[in-house]
């Protein structure tokens, strides 16, 4: 046979396929992805013979399958506004109603919106 997969087509068959590892193992070290979900490399040679079966056209795909980015999960309060319309804001608390101490050791709502204390004495 005598051809060489890291030399074919001027070498640029193994530069696709490096191409493509490189994606792949990017893709295992993004901690936004699943680790344990296979990945796949895809090396796809097409040859196309003439009718004098003399000359072959080829075509090479390398293709890699990845593992997509992890969902985004939070939880939005619903209400409505003065004017009767539906809005919604993201609960912070984790429990609708129920105040918490944020990172900074403030006392917030269940929105994340900072109690004033001081203005809560006042009343």
């Amino acid at each position: 046979m005598g051809m060489d997969i890291s030399t074919f087509a001027n070498g640029a068959v193994k530069e696709r396929m490096d191409q493509e590892l490189q994606k792949v193992l990017e893709n295992i070290a993004d901690p936004n992805t699943d680790p344990k979900k296979p990945r796949k490399l895809t090396l796809t040679i097409t040859l196309k013979s003439n009718e004098n079966r003399d000359v072959a056209d080829v075509s090479i795909v390398a293709k890699s399958t990845l593992v997509p980015a992890k969902d985004i999960e939070t939880k939005i309060v619903m209400g409505f506004d003065s004017k009767g319309r539906i809005v919604g804001e993201e609960l912070k608390s984790g429990i609708k109603g129920q105040m918490y101490i944020t990172d900074d050791g403030e006392l917030a709502d269940d929105r994340g919106n900072i109690i004033d204390l001081q203005k809560v004495n006042q009343r």
